[in-house]
């Protein structure tokens, strides 16, 4: 009898054991993050990965990751969006000109000569979302959006220091109104990757590619680049965000967690962030007897003057593809970026 008993309450503990590591299992939750980025890039470095332990570390554990970079089979940065709509990972960041077409509102602070400080940009995008832009971020919690400092124009071989020198050069492009741009100095833009530059500038298929210098660095570019010109010229912006249904499902500790570490608090750290990003990939050229031109102000104001019926032309094709307050978006822009920079 005595036995008998002693089995029911060992099995009645393993039983209360088995529930409580149920339970702990439950109260666990592993996120998926993508990125297009290589590991060895600072989004990934100073960005993502300490974003993702703070969370987890205010959570208490509760939220884990798991991170895909660019390598990985969700770091495809043709993906990040889709992947994140459909719930296939839980947040992504990515480009918003990646594929075209599915953020005319945002892409427009992408316009030349709108700005080339990635402080005044982000600054502008993350005053204009609650807005202008909150239509494109339908079904996602929107973490942060952000944008690079100004890009350059780097070539193999052909030097170029004036408008004319762009005519016949095939140029990746990394947005639909930076491919316009292109398309107006006579240029041929080439859609690509970021990932796919090293490989079609070494064979010829490009002779030249537009990033800021913190992807020179970071895709090994100063091996098959020998020019660079200062251009200043145009932005390109960026999204972090997650899935609302995913967001959703976390307890109130682990939203407010996630809350906590990205928004107002994030964004203000992308104008630092980037300039350090940028230094290595200068410093590496530098290094390697690369020309860099810095851009005249008169050459400048010259390209600026020129472009303009470029980018009249991108803000009327924006409204005709629907965005009806287009013209409203853009002075919209201005406007945040003009006040950033007084204030700054």
């Amino acid at each position: 009898m005595k036995s008998k008993r002693n089995a029911l309450i060992g099995a009645a503990l393993s039983a209360v054991m088995a529930l409580g590591i149920a339970s702990d299992a439950e109260a666990r939750t592993k996120l998926k993050l993508s990125h297009y980025l290589p590991s060895v890039h600072g989004i990934h470095t100073d960005f993502i990965v300490p974003w993702t332990k703070q969370v987890a570390e205010c959570s208490g554990g509760e939220v884990e990751f798991e991170v895909f970079p660019a390598g990985t089979q969700l770091g495809n940065v043709a993906r990040q969006q889709e992947q994140v709509v459909a719930g296939v990972v839980d947040i992504a960041h990515g480009l918003h000109g990646i594929p075209r077409g599915r953020f005319p509102r945002t892409s427009l602070i992408d316009m030349p000569f709108l700005t080339d400080d990635a402080g005044a940009a982000t600054h502008a995008l993350w005053q204009l979302l609650p807005g202008v832009l909150a239509e494109e971020y339908k079904g996602l919690k929107v973490l942060a959006l952000h944008a690079h400092n100004g890009g350059l124009l780097h070539t193999r071989g052909k030097k170029v220091e004036t408008m004319e020198d762009m005519k016949g050069l095939r140029i990746r492009t990394p947005s639909p109104a930076v491919s316009d741009m292109l398309s107006f100095l006579g240029a041929t833009p080439q859609g690509l990757p970021p990932g796919e530059v090293y490989e079609n500038l070494q064979r010829g298929v490009l002779d030249g590619t537009v990033f800021p210098w913190d992807p020179v660095k970071s895709f090994g570019l100063n091996e098959v680049l020998s020019n660079h010109l200062d251009l200043g010229a145009y932005t390109v912006s960026f999204f972090f965000v997650m899935n609302e249904r995913s967001y959703a499902r976390l307890s109130p500790k682990a939203r407010a967690c996630i809350d906590q570490y990205s928004g107002e608090a994030l964004v203000a750290k992308f104008d630092a962030w980037w300039d350090a990003w940028d230094k290595p990939g200068r410093d590496e050229a530098v290094a390697a007897g690369h020309v860099i031109t810095e851009l005249s102000d008169a050459e400048r104001e010259r390209w600026r003057k020129a472009l303009q019926p470029m980018i009249d032309a991108y803000v009327q094709k924006v409204k005709n593809g629907g965005v009806a307050n287009a013209e409203e978006i853009y002075r919209l822009m201005q406007e945040k970026i003009a006040a950033y920079k007084a204030a700054k």
